[in-house]
């Protein structure tokens, strides 16, 4: 059975900096390593939405103009993780982070390029 698990989700004060992190375990291992990998967020109410791409080898990464230049995706493939790390985060901005893996990097930001999603992780920003 495939599984991406993420963790980091939490509290944090506006302005403040959250570490998610996603772990694949059973059949996704076997595609981590090869494919590019993406984190997307879902706030109340609105539809699921790109944050974050990287390529399998973590050499071309791509970000939501949202979060250009606050959020960094990375890898770490003899691990079979992922991270996205937040700075600077909003007020506004309280979602749940969702990683997804085994996707192609010519499509990164379409959810219907990945295979295997997480459960998802809450990110709550206070003012």
């Amino acid at each position: 059975q495939a599984q991406l698990i993420e963790s980091g989700g939490g509290l944090v004060q506006a302005g403040g900096s959250l570490k998610l992190s996603c772990a694949a375990s059973g059949s996704s291992i076997r595609t981590f390593s090869v494919s590019a990998m993406g984190w997307f967020r879902q706030a109340p109410g609105k539809e699921r939405e790109f944050v974050a791409a990287i390529s399998r080898s973590g050499n071309s990464k791509f970000t939501a103009d949202s979060v250009k230049g606050r959020f960094t995706i990375s890898r770490h493939n003899a691990a079979n993780t992922a991270y996205l790390h937040m700075n600077h985060l909003k007020p506004d901005r309280s979602s749940i982070y969702y990683c997804a893996a085994d996707g192609s990097i010519l499509r990164y930001n379409g959810r219907e390029t990945y295979k295997w999603w997480g459960q998802g992780a809450q990110v709550t920003v206070s003012s």
